[in-house]
């Protein structure tokens, strides 16, 4: 009887340590899932941050001004566009042969 009782009681301590174990690898686990979703919160806040400074440097009258001011760009007109013509291109419209 006093075998199964001491045989009883290393269970029962096993079974507590065991316990233990896992209680502090559940606390841990879930400290490092609350960091993961806190870092994901603050990934989601520099994408939005980020997504609303492409969209205001994006906007066409910001592009315009880059284009006039750092590339020298400037509106085309009709005295400085050059046409350019394919030579089959316009025998073909006149019906003329290759």
């Amino acid at each position: 009887m006093t075998r199964l009782n001491v045989l009883l009681f290393v269970a029962l301590v096993a079974s507590g340590l065991y316990l233990v174990h896992v209680s502090y690898q559940a606390r841990r686990l879930f400290t490092q899932v609350e960091r993961a979703q806190a870092e994901e919160r603050a990934l989601d806040v520099a994408h939005e941050q980020l997504q609303l400074e492409k969209r205001t440097q994006a906007t066409p009258l910001r592009v315009e001004k880059v284009a006039r001011e750092r590339l020298q760009m400037r509106t085309p007109t009709a005295a400085v566009t050059q046409y350019v013509q394919y030579e089959g291109a316009a025998s073909a419209e006149h019906g003329a042969r290759p």
